[in-house]
């Protein structure tokens, strides 16, 4: 057998083995043609990889002058209230057309997104109404946006799959700003803002584009790179770290370039257009399980199991979602239902499962639940068999949690 065809299918099977839930795909840019995927039709939230589709208006208002890299470009006040990631522009400031383009790429700066999305569309909402559009024309068939920045939504959703071809068609139609992302650093008023694409600074042959991460999507990677004259694209969504999410990338490209005879022809990216794309899962755990999330934000590789999903601290999910879990693992799955925490799956199994039985989460939740909210800590404790200060320290831990949500909150959309 072919060294390299052996060193390639070993480093397919340590990045599948690595991490069993994530979904990806490797593309040649040449011809589209899939040399690596992985669930690469299940639906995901985005992240912050949904500004790839606002950089990619924003280079069409170029090309057709409706805008100009010089122009100064207002801040609003929706555009200044953005959480974090952000560049701390304020309500009535301006900034230049290129320099809310290279923040969006290389800070991830939601409020650098909005400007552009308002200078466009007249609106962040108007904007997204164009973004689904022209991703339906390029062929992203399972893609919707709700907002410029990919901050969570349940709504917000693409594939691995429609991502690359959005890569694809991004170098292809506008190769003299594809070279943006492919930038370390930029200047804005006076300092120097170094990017936060680990790979695009590492990778051999790296020409950047964009990462993305909310507790809903785990930590996502939309990369290109070129290495003897032959570019490839490749996609991994659902890291548990970031760590994780540039190993995963290092192996399949590796892969994909130790393979010089490329993959099946038969099986190109624009054949998987009519898949089912299914439902999200939620990744990582926010809210009372913030400490996997903690452990993911550090950098350590954490092993997958099923969503930790009990506490939604921002409302992924409203209605229901089909089980995403691996293997013959069986889990009960969380997810919210009209503000409150609802059973959706039990027993959920593979990736397959297209539905999911909603349910109650659990009688005596809807027990306590009934009981007047005039009642004192005391009484309260009382019905329930609960003492004050288990009640106190329960309330504690809530409050505990939410702190931590908030904190994970300004992590959403890296």
């Amino acid at each position: 057998m072919n060294v390299k065809l052996l060193f390639s299918a070993i480093l397919l099977l340590v990045a599948v083995n690595a991490s069993a839930r994530h979904a990806a795909i490797v593309i040649d840019a040449e011809d589209g043609t899939v040399l690596h995927e992985q669930n690469a039709t299940q639906a995901w939230y985005p992240a912050s990889l949904t500004k790839v589709m606002t950089l990619y208006l924003a280079f069409y208002a170029l090309r057709s002058g409706q805008l100009h890299l010089s122009e100064p470009l207002a801040v609003s006040s929706h555009a200044a209230s953005q959480p974090k990631s952000h560049l701390g522009l304020r309500f009535g400031e301006h900034l230049t057309t290129e320099e809310a383009i290279l923040a969006t790429i290389m800070r991830s700066a939601n409020d650098a997104a909005v400007v552009l999305a308002e200078r466009i569309g007249g609106s962040e909402e108007n904007f997204a109404h164009m973004m689904t559009a022209k991703a339906k024309t390029i062929g992203m068939v399972n893609s919707n946006f709700v907002n410029a920045t990919g901050l969570p939504h349940d709504l917000q959703i693409t594939t691995p799959r429609d991502m690359a071809l959005l890569a694809m068609h991004l170098q292809r139609d506008f190769p003299e700003y594809y070279q943006y992302f492919g930038n370390h650093s930029f200047n804005f008023k006076g300092q120097t803002l170094n990017g936060i694409n680990a790979f695009t600074a590492k990778y051999p042959g790296a020409e950047g584009l964009k990462t993305g991460f909310t507790c809903g999507s785990g930590y996502n990677l939309l990369a290109a790179a070129k290495q003897n004259g032959r570019r490839l694209i490749g996609v991994v969504l659902g890291g548990m770290s970031s760590k994780e999410r540039y190993q995963l990338m290092y192996n399949i490209m590796d892969a994909g370039f130790s393979n010089p005879n490329g993959g099946d022809l038969d099986h190109n990216i624009f054949a998987m257009r009519n898949a089912y794309a299914g439902t999200p899962p939620y990744q990582l755990g926010c809210g009372e399980h913030a400490n996997l999330a903690s452990v993911a934000h550090a950098g350590s590789a954490v092993a997958y199991a099923s969503p930790k999903t009990a506490i939604r601290k921002h409302q992924h999910l409203p209605a229901p979602i089909a089980s995403h879990s691996t293997g013959k693992r069986h889990k009960t799955i969380i997810g919210r239902n009209g503000g409150k925490s609802v059973q959706i799956a039990k027993n959920a199994a593979s990736p397959k499962a297209k539905t999911a039985v909603l349910t109650v989460a659990a009688k005596k939740k809807a027990a306590s639940a009934s009981l007047p909210h005039q009642k004192t800590e005391k009484v309260l404790a009382k019905n329930q068999k609960t003492s004050p200060k288990a009640v106190v320290a329960s309330k504690k831990t809530v409050v505990a949690n939410k702190v931590l949500a908030k904190k994970h909150a300004v992590l959403a959309s890296r």
